[in-house]
């Protein structure tokens, strides 16, 4: 059905149309601040499509991982034999204990996966437990495709669903605060940089809380001050921190004594993601759930949701482990297998530091490989990536419907709830906006009209 309504979706672009959504698509995410930095999110004309019954299953077992993860976290904040499997940093295990009287660390969170829904085949690559971008420019861009024609016409054709994401992060960052024992009404800083690429996305999400009734700011946490007992940003007190800063990055800049972890450590504002997200955040969580020395922690359906879902992932270290159930000594086994495998920093994001195998030259490879001996590292098996046919309208005016990469990244609320997906777009294997490529697009539920 899929490849049915994409054709149809094609054929409702003939030139003039193309043309005239092209320049439209362009013009309402300026107006709407849809820009990643100075580039637009979006420049195809097409939406991503899943029928009904490949969302159920793509939620279901997003939610088996996510059961994982829960217990992966529960026993690392534990056992110190699990935190080093983590490679935390010093700071890390200091901080990571002053949310132990939260529910859950993750009022939101993201795991980035290829979905090949025609043959049913779901790798999770990395799992974006601390400050997950898109939520806000998903929901305003699946809003302009709804205004292009295309979509109008589409709409005759097929019934299309949106899973929203603002009202059900709002819902979460409200449950957790009052959880946290919040009765005051919450007052958000939205904390970032002031120069970070999302800053639109930070005001979209700033606007959503001012028309549901909630006072919210946007905060660089270098503009901070915590007095009295109170956590201030400029003239406006905060009881309610919606982190989208990077804790290693706040740490970096300011030390792990800002005033953010001193108004945390009072518990006069609860900051979400909390400090143990980082846990989980690391690349690393992905080899505590694929290694065969932590089988235990998990019950029978999980361990099978692993096996199907979480492709093979070590820490790169000297070490003896098992490859498709066979033993193998782990770094000769790196050194002569880059035709299958990526190795990954242990904590970085937007791609940075990611050295693709059957990509690079033995060079690279074995320049790569000597850092990780030293610095965490991650190393996973090479996954099946998914390519559809999208449409854009190139700079001649012409239309090239061309495939492209296109990944399927769920987004979790409350660490239980999947809700909406970040969907991007690359001609390259590495998919990531951060890294100066490609394109996202809305992603909508189908269901075919009777005639």
């Amino acid at each position: 059905m899929i490849t049915e309504a994409i054709e149809r979706y094609h054929d409702l672009l003939p030139p003039a149309l193309a043309q005239e959504a092209h320049e439209r698509l362009h013009a309402l995410q300026r107006e709407r601040g849809l820009y990643f930095g100075d580039r637009p999110l979006c420049r195809v004309l097409r939406p991503h499509f899943y029928v009904r019954e490949q969302w159920d299953y793509l939620r279901r077992e997003t939610q088996l991982i996510l059961r994982a993860f829960a217990k992966v976290h529960a026993a690392a904040r534990e056992r110190v034999d699990l935190r080093a499997q983590l490679a935390l940093e010093p700071y890390e295990e200091e901080l990571f204990h002053l949310d132990d009287h939260l529910e859950v660390p993750w009022t939101s969170s993201r795991l980035d996966a290829f979905f090949s829904a025609d043959e049913g085949l779901l790798s999770f690559v990395e799992y974006n437990a601390e400050t997950p971008a898109g939520i806000g420019y998903g929901d305003v861009l699946a809003e302009v495709f709804m205004e292009l024609e295309p979509m109008r016409r589409f709409q005759q054709l097929y019934h299309v669903e949106y899973p929203p994401g603002l009202g059900q992060l709002q819902e979460a960052l409200l449950r957790g605060y009052h959880q946290w024992g919040g009765r005051d009404a919450p007052r958000i800083a939205i904390v970032d940089w002031a120069d970070v690429p999302t800053r639109n996305e930070h005001e979209i999400t700033r606007q959503y809380f001012e028309r549901s009734g909630i006072a919210a700011v946007l905060a660089d946490p270098r503009d901070m001050e915590y007095r009295d007992g109170t956590l201030w940003a400029g003239d406006f007190a905060v009881n309610l921190i919606y982190k989208r800063v990077l804790i290693s990055e706040l740490v970096q800049r300011m030390s792990a004594h800002n005033p953010l972890v001193q108004a945390i450590r009072d518990r006069k504002a609860l900051m979400t993601n909390s400090l143990s997200a980082k846990l989980l955040a690391k690349k690393a969580s992905l080899a505590v759930l694929s290694d065969e020395r932590n089988a235990w922690l998990f019950d029978a359906e999980e361990q099978r949701a692993i096996s199907e879902h979480i492709p093979w992932t070590r820490r790169v270290e000297e070490r003896r482990t098992l490859y498709q159930g066979r033993e193998i000594d782990l770094l000769p086994f790196i050194d002569q297998h880059r035709d299958r495998l990526v190795l990954k920093p242990n904590d970085e994001y937007g791609g940075k530091g990611v050295v693709i195998g059957w990509e690079c030259s033995v060079e690279e490879w074995d320049e790569t490989l000597r850092t990780a001996e030293t610095t965490p590292f991650v190393v996973q098996e090479k996954v099946k990536v998914v390519y559809r046919d999208f449409p854009m309208v190139l700079p001649d005016g012409s239309l090239d419907i061309s495939p492209r990469f296109v990944d399927a990244d769920p987004y979790i609320f409350y660490g239980e709830t999947v809700g909406g997906c970040l969907t991007r777009l690359s001609s390259e294997v590495l998919l990531n906006v951060t890294a100066g490529g490609g394109s996202v697009v809305p992603m909508f539920v189908l269901e075919k009209l009777s005639p």
